[in-house]
């Protein structure tokens, strides 16, 4: 069980900055996921096993837990199921396992979110960014999202680059709302399809991609506008 001092970050990280437990056997990944969590500055403590983690939540308050599935002894999935019912932290799980079952049993066992190894740094912090933001209920309150260079404005529907506009539908910016509303949590093709005049989800399909186009650097590439494979689409935003 180690405490990641600030000192690795390029700034002093703020008292009330998020504190994130990571729990992983492997070193080198609690190593790697510290010293980059700490750069973009929370505060971190890992643990090798369930049983430092425990001891680790005895003592200090954290605001989320990334935490392993596949351990020796107990596994995550172990402590997401005790946690459930007596905790409101949030677990995001760190998992190699792509069986839908399996994913259904973690959601059953109240895991927030899911990061699959090997994972994409910058992917990680949108999630761990949704989950934290979701944990302190200011999603409905917000009146802008902000994607990378783009800045979604909710109630005037205006999309901005810095100072540029981009040219949106009116069937765009009713999908980015939609998006807006459940910031980090997937949207079902047919719930976003019900309000298309077609009612065809193949229909929803083009529009995603045409939005895309407007909304990422790399459309074929998205990071923020994903497709949530038999699920639907799901927004990210900074």
């Amino acid at each position: 069980m180690t405490a990641v001092p600030t000192a690795a970050s390029p700034d002093p990280i703020a008292d009330d900055a998020p504190h994130i437990l990571v729990v992983d056997d492997d070193q080198r990944i609690r190593d790697l996921l510290a010293r980059y969590l700490v750069q973009n500055g929370y505060r971190v403590t890992t643990a090798p096993d369930v049983a430092n983690a425990r001891a680790s939540m005895r003592g200090l308050a954290f605001d989320l837990i990334l935490l392993d599935w596949m351990m020796p002894g107990e596994s995550g999935i172990d402590l997401a199921r005790e946690l459930t019912g007596r905790s409101d932290v949030p677990v995001c799980m760190l998992t190699a396992r792509t069986d839908p079952d399996e994913r259904v049993m973690g959601l059953e066992a109240g895991v927030e979110d899911f990061i699959h190894k090997p994972f994409e740094p910058r992917e990680l912090l949108l999630r761990l960014r949704n989950i934290l933001r979701r944990g302190h209920a200011v999603n409905g309150n917000c009146e802008e999202i902000r994607m990378g260079a783009f800045v979604f404005h909710i109630t005037r529907g205006e999309l901005k680059r810095g100072d540029e506009s981009i040219k949106l539908t009116e069937r765009e910016r009713e999908l980015l709302r939609q998006f807006a509303s459940k910031q980090g949590q997937p949207i079902p093709r047919y719930e976003l399809s019900s309000d298309d005049s077609t009612g065809s989800e193949r229909a929803i399909d083009v529009q995603i991609n045409r939005l895309r186009r407007k909304i990422e650097t790399d459309p074929s590439n998205p990071v923020y506008l994903q497709t949530v494979r038999g699920k639907g689409y799901i927004l990210y935003v900074d």
